[in-house]
């Protein structure tokens, strides 16, 4: 591609809404336009990198493998995009209420709309930023002060942290419903599941750093056939072929439900993880950080 055939951070949005929804229908009413509109736009945008992103269906649309894995990739340039729109708001919020906010890829999708929306309701002007991170990098917008409360996963608050559990979490092993895995009816052991090729998310992630913790404890270390930065695109390409994927129950929740993905059980094998606000040891809070803090506090 040259220089000017990049692709529009809308269409990505379009394409990554597909991925969650699977449906084209549903994902142009989230954006405000018409279907044909919105399947005109993806198609643009398979011409445009060569690669056939979504196999349409009665039933909706899948992503593709390619899919699957340009999602992944746009959804990091999303990220970014949204961190430098947050970022300049920050600075044109000097002097105003404001609270920063840094959290995985988990908690922001699943857990922090419903914690923030109290709160911006009780504080209709405060400005609220948030950056999408994996639990390592959570740390690392707060040693460059760029953040005022994080949420990670893991089995403890990180080195120089304070932190507080404010969310269990369990994680799960799931399969699209064709696959052999599905069909068993033994729990998979460690060394199943070890031994077994794993879409899973990059190092550093809390989800991948449950899951090597747990597996640790016997002496195993996963089997990574697949690394995607996104839990979305991991879901697509799981339910798409023949992957396996351990990740968290309130991820996968709708698509268990629905039937696009089926649970494993597995045995002797901790897969629990806590969920943790945390900031650093020497940064107190601010009002609306102990706020929203008070809030999960009665909430959950």
């Amino acid at each position: 591609m040259t220089e000017r055939s990049w692709p529009d951070l809308a269409t990505l949005e379009l394409l990554s809404s597909v991925a969650r929804t699977g449906s084209i229908n549903q994902a142009a009413e989230l954006h405000g336009i018409s279907q044909p509109a919105a399947s005109w736009r993806l198609r643009r945008l398979e011409e445009l990198l060569g690669v056939t992103l979504l196999r349409r269906t009665r039933s909706g649309a899948q992503l593709t493998p390619d899919g699957s894995a340009v999602v992944g990739w746009a959804e990091r340039v999303l990220t970014s995009a949204r961190d430098l729109l947050e970022g300049v708001e920050a600075l044109t919020s000097d002097g105003h209420a404001a609270l920063r906010l840094a959290a995985s890829l988990t908690v922001a999708e699943y857990l922090l709309p419903g914690w923030v929306t109290p709160l911006t309701r009780q504080h209709p002007d405060l400005a609220l930023s948030l950056r999408m991170a994996n639990s390592t990098d959570v740390v690392r917008l707060f040693e460059r002060g760029e953040v005022d409360l994080g949420f990670v996963e893991g089995a403890r608050a990180p080195a120089g942290m304070q932190g507080r559990t404010v969310w269990l979490d369990e994680l799960v092993v799931v399969v699209a419903p064709e696959h052999r895995l599905a069909r068993r009816r033994s729990p998979l052991g460690p060394a199943h599941l070890a031994s077994t090729p794993l879409v899973a998310r990059e190092v550093g992630s809390g989800t991948r750093e449950v899951l090597e913790r747990a597996l640790a404890q016997h002496g195993l270390v996963p089997s990574v056939a697949l690394e995607l930065a996104s839990t979305t695109a991991i879901k697509s390409a799981v339910a798409e072929g023949d992957g396996v994927a351990v990740l968290s129950l309130l991820a996968v929740a709708r698509e268990l439900a629905d039937g696009r993905l089926r649970l494993v059980p597995v045995v002797d094998l901790d897969l629990s993880r806590a969920i943790r606000a945390v900031w650093p040891r020497s940064q107190p809070l601010n009002e609306y950080a102990r706020a929203l803090l008070e809030g999960i506090r009665h909430t959950g």
